[in-house]
């Protein structure tokens, strides 16, 4: 099927099982399909903008102001990183038990306060305690993701994540011309001396991120039919007006229920359920209206194999201790978690070095000049990780198999692979030509991020925030091994990022030949 620009507007035609919308209306943010999605990359890049507001100024200002050595500056860009490998696993079943919204919101407020306290730091020690609590705000990625797989269907997924990921993403490259150009207008219009113009512009990040939590909470929705909690029951009412009769299939009645049997909904269910959550937007009452009737606004054709398929195997459950055990080392979810280990655990790393890589190699550009040709990787999100997921959900709508998704995946991370060694090897002294391998690394590096996210829903479907929370950990994971690899290299560079290319490489050719999907899963397809 054609693009249609129309589609960027329009309401989206939606799955009647589920109301996750077919296409993504991304300038239209009174839809609520387009305010999830805007909240989605907004509140992300909030979280990664002050994430990573510390390398841009840590390589002079704060070095100087604190008296640090560069194998403290090293330490605290791991420390930095380790909360955040904590925080994606348990936002996995957070997500799971109280919806990716409510997660992502708390996420975010919890991280704004040590950027907040920012202005405290007077040692390494103090550094390297903020630096950790504000790595909370990296967990924000897993809702971000499991948000934006909640609302849009299987034939376009791919691309809504691989925007709200790659748009958010975007915070790690803007943090670079953001916090220098607060930094000196403090200094140079308000006259700040250095020591405390630093500390103020941290609290410019505080003030933002709890600005957009605030309004997320307010102004969106769980999920497409309402509240999390009622999330199954509205899968049921669908089955039910559509004519199907699910009463042999495994379908929870509410969150966490594992029963099999009629799922039928009495005029009672309903009364209890309104009295208990009589709070429901106008737009929130309509959409429970259509779905107990029969329809959404927009329906798109399914047949009843297709719609019993969604309802068993592609609504978010929280599954038992078994299952998640089963599901955590699947061989599938260890090749999305290692190729995400590969991919966003290298941009991780590079995010925190490459400033000081090119201040090295270009002493002329300064920390300002360095700060905004290292901003120029991040910024990159903007257009590389969206492509990713959008060729790998246009392969997929072409080839109708999900095999298409993971071998783009292996494509992409074999020649960033390829790029990082030369990066390595060739550690050139010449600006167009390290920026143009830096470049050329970005693309096949953010659009390999893109690409996994735009598998990652197909896996394990009902385990999605499980799923979903492994894989952006095992990415933080990478992220901490070669932030390690550059901390004991120390200048030299250019050999962290051959090593980081070779391990790269050899990954994905060990993981290439495990399907993508385990045989005989239903959902996902």
């Amino acid at each position: 099927m054609a693009f249609k620009f129309a589609t960027l507007w329009q309401a989206p035609e939606v799955n009647p099982v589920n109301g996750k919308a077919r296409s993504i209306p991304i300038l239209n943010p009174i839809n609520k399909y387009g305010r999830v999605f805007t909240f989605s990359w907004l509140g992300f890049m909030m979280a990664f903008l002050s994430w990573y507001a510390f390398p841009p100024l840590l390589t002079i200002t704060i070095k100087k102001d604190l008296n640090l050595s560069q194998a403290e500056i090293a330490n605290s860009n791991i420390i930095a990183l380790t909360a955040t490998l904590l925080v994606r696993i348990v936002a996995g079943s957070s997500c799971d038990r109280f919806g990716p919204r409510v997660t992502f919101a708390a996420c975010l407020l919890i991280g704004a306060i040590p950027t907040a306290l920012a202005g405290t730091i007077h040692n390494a020690a103090g550094l390297y305690a903020i630096r950790f609590f504000i790595g909370i705000l990296g967990g924000a990625f897993v809702p971000c993701q499991v948000w934006s797989t909640g609302f849009f269907d299987k034939n376009i997924v791919g691309t809504g994540n691989a925007l709200t990921g790659g748009w958010g993403n975007s915070g790690g490259g803007i943090t670079f011309f953001v916090m220098p150009a607060l930094y000196d207008s403090l200094v140079q219009k308000q006259h700040l001396t250095p020591h405390v113009a630093w500390r103020v512009a941290f609290v410019i990040p505080f003030i933002i991120i709890t600005f957009v939590a605030i309004l997320m909470l307010i102004l969106c929705p769980d999920c497409p039919t309402g509240k999390w909690s009622e999330r199954h029951l509205a899968v049921q009412e669908n089955l039910h007006t559509h004519g199907i009769n699910p009463t042999s299939l495994d379908i929870p009645a509410a969150v966490g229920d594992h029963e099999t049997g009629d799922v039928s909904t009495t005029s009672e269910d309903e009364k209890r359920r309104d009295e208990k959550h009589p709070e429901k937007s106008p737009e929130e009452e309509a959409d429970m209206a259509r779905a107990r009737h029969g329809s959404f606004t927009r329906e798109a054709p399914m047949t009843e194999q297709e719609m019993l398929a969604t309802a068993q195997g592609e609504v978010i459950v929280k599954p038992t201790l078994k299952e998640a055990m089963a599901v955590t080392f699947s061989p599938q979810t260890f090749v999305i978690a290692f190729c995400y280990f590969c991919s966003f655990g290298a941009e991780l790393s590079i995010n925190s070095v490459l400033g000081a890589y090119y201040l090295k190699n270009f002493p002329k550009l300064g920390q300002t000049g360095s700060g905004r040709w290292a901003a120029m990787f991040g910024l990159l999100n903007v257009v590389f990780r969206p492509l990713g997921g959008i060729l790998s959900d246009y392969a997929y709508r072409k080839s109708g198999t999900v095999w298409s998704k993971k071998i783009w995946l292996h494509i992409l991370a074999v020649i960033c692979g390829a790029f990082q060694i030369a990066i390595g090897v060739v550690d050139s002294k010449k600006e167009s030509t390290m920026f143009g391998l830096v470049a050329g690394m970005a693309f096949f590096l953010e659009a390999g991020n893109g690409a996994n996210f735009s598998l990652v829903p197909h896996i394990h479907p009902f385990a999605n925030g499980i799923i979903s929370g492994i894989t952006g950990s095992v990415g933080n994971l990478g992220g901490i091994i070669f932030a390690i690899i550059f901390r004991y290299l120390g200048a030299d560079y250019g050999k962290a990022f051959w090593i980081i290319g070779v391990i790269t490489i050899g990954v994905n050719i060990a993981l290439c030949w495990i399907r993508p999907i385990p045989k005989g899963q239903i959902g996902g397809r």
